[in-house]
């Protein structure tokens, strides 16, 4: 069999600021460290769990092959694999598109996101983009960025600036006082994190972070300048990005989210933007399926529908609710399910305390309801919505 390339692996441990962790390095025939970035953690860890080596396909692509091949294996070399090509791609370059191009397997199954804007957020972060997650609240921002930093095999770090009181302890340091040696400044996490090479830093709920986390990002997100002054010091020290450090924002973007505020445009052109989508029905049927395959399927697919009904009338010309049932809440809700709680019981205390119910009978709560309702095993069997009124709300969001 021939093959480009041929790589065993081996493990190693390495202290990441007090925590061990396994490294699994992979090397060529001559002995050479291949980065960690061009061959997947998962596969590597696999490779080396069941003993074998990984091996790259004269069409690019990377597949587990017997530890026999690492010795005996033919390799054929870059320039005879190549030629046949217009374009002389560099070995390298190569292996960053292998990587790329094969990252879907390593998406976690119960992030529903397509294949295409998976492989752009991968690619994003291979390459050292800032980027920024967007879309509706519960769609699967925060669960993404965190599911990409696995993928990676990086140091990642942690910061909510939505939750964050202040921006300037959070992002810089404190001062302190102690009575024998006097006022002294201790760095913040987030300094120790810009320094470390290589390293994901998500900065989750950017949306919601006060203007002067924006104001102090500023510098440290623009590609041109890449630094951190430390005001706080005595000599202003200025901190440095690490090379290779990539930052993932998450962002609530829309009228609906009244607790984020307007984003500085300056701020927002520092970001590569990845949109998520909303679920579809089908889309919502499969998630809520895999996460709770002891669910009645029938009973999920009816909660897939509730979803999509909502979302479906929030965007419609004449919605008589401002906003869809977020993933998160048809999550919830097939927890309580699961818990033995009736789909009228769980829609109870998880769906109806979303909407106001101010207005009686014409509030969103009770519109909300019917439309639950129509779902519960109550013997009704009358249609909430005719046909071509759904065809109206379909027709406006498409």
């Amino acid at each position: 069999m021939n093959y480009k390339n041929i790589f065993r692996v081996d493990t190693s441990e390495k202290n990441l600021f007090g925590k061990m962790s396994t490294i699994y390095n992979a090397f060529d025939r001559d002995g050479n460290k291949v980065p960690a970035k061009f061959l997947p953690k998962p596969l590597r860890k696999e490779a080396f769990d069941t003993n074998q080596c990984i091996a790259v396909s004269n069409d690019g692509g990377l597949e587990l092959v017997d530890s026999e091949l690492f010795d005996t294996a033919n390799i054929v070399s870059e320039s005879e694999t190549t030629t046949s090509s217009p374009v002389d791609i560099p070995s390298e370059h190569q292996e960053v598109l292998n990587f790329i191009h094969s990252s879907y397997s390593l998406k976690p199954k119960g992030l529903m996101m397509k294949e295409l804007k998976w492989k752009y957020l991968v690619r994003s972060a291979v390459r050292g983009k800032n980027i920024m997650m967007t879309g509706p609240a519960g769609c699967g921002k925060t669960m993404a960025a965190k599911s990409v930093v696995n993928s990676l095999d990086r140091p990642d770090f942690y910061f909510n600036l939505g939750a964050t009181q202040d921006p300037r302890a959070t992002l810089i340091g404190n001062t302190h006082f102690n009575s024998e040696s006097g006022t002294y400044f201790s760095e913040s996490l987030f300094v120790k994190a810009i320094q470390t090479p290589n390293a994901v830093v998500l900065l989750d709920e950017l949306s919601r972070a006060h203007p002067d986390a924006w104001n102090i990002l500023m510098t440290v997100l623009d590609y041109g300048q890449r630094y951190l002054r430390l005001d706080e010091q005595n000599e202003q020290k200025t901190i440095k990005v690490a090379e290779g450090v990539t930052f993932v924002a998450t962002a609530n973007i829309g009228n609906e989210y009244t607790s984020t505020r307007v984003m500085d445009k300056a701020l927002m052109d520092r970001f590569t933007i990845v949109e998520m989508d909303v679920l579809t029905e089908e889309d919502e049927n499969e998630l809520l399926t895999f996460m709770f395959p002891s669910v009645d399927t029938t009973t999920i697919s009816n909660v897939a529908k509730i979803a999509s009904l909502t979302r479906t009338e929030s965007n419609s010309e004449t919605a008589r609710i401002t906003s869809g049932i977020s993933t998160r809440t048809t999550v919830e809700l097939c927890g309580l399910l699961f818990d033995g709680f009736t789909l009228e019981e769980s829609s109870e205390v998880s769906i109806y305390p979303q909407y106001d119910s101010t207005g009686g009978v014409d509030s969103e709560r009770t519109f909300v309801k019917q439309i639950v309702q129509k779902f519960c095993d109550d013997g009704s069997t009358d249609d909430l919505f005719n046909e071509e009124e759904m065809a109206e709300a379909s027709d406006s969001t498409s």
